[in-house]
């Protein structure tokens, strides 16, 4: 698994804790380091080794270094997930202070459609993009899949099922 947009590391350390191993490539510096700071932390922890073990990170800027990176950690990713900064809210009630601040450090992600066009040219089975509910779905093709909770959305772009 490839977690394209790994910012805080939450989505991929979920799927590592289900047993996954997952390549995260982070395009911000900051943000990169935090996370590698985490995963160094993470990784001498007793109830957290063991998923850390499985959690590769890479920096660098997926829309344009995606094959680069993959390559380079020697992964063949059936799914990539990704999970772009959300779009700007109309709504009156802030959003939570870490992410207003993460926002400042991430900025916005003017280049989801082409992230999205290389992972699509990566993937070997599916390309998973978290949304908000309500938004458009990333520009480019539609996805084949949708599913739907209270505040987000997965669309998915299937190649093929995954193998067990």
């Amino acid at each position: 698994m490839v977690d394209a947009t790994a910012g805080l590391g939450r989505d991929a350390f979920v799927l590592a804790s289900l047993g996954a191993p997952v390549l995260m490539i982070e395009r911000v510096a900051a943000i990169a380091a935090l996370l590698q700071d985490g995963l160094t932390r993470a990784a001498v922890a007793e109830e957290t080794a063991a998923i850390a073990a499985r959690m590769c990170l890479r920096h660098g800027d997926a829309a344009e270094q995606l094959v680069a990176l993959v390559a380079e950690a020697e992964f063949a990713p059936q799914v990539i997930h990704l999970d772009p900064m959300f779009p700007h809210r109309e709504k009156s009630a802030l959003v939570k202070k870490e992410m207003r601040v993460f926002r400042e450090l991430a900025g916005d992600d003017d280049d989801a459609p082409g992230l999205l066009e290389a992972a699509l040219e990566v993937a070997t089975h599916r390309v998973v993009v978290k949304r908000p509910r309500r938004a458009p779905p990333i520009a480019g093709p539609a996805p084949q899949h949708t599913l739907e909770g209270k505040t987000s959305r997965y669309d998915l772009y299937v190649h093929r099922s995954l193998s067990r």
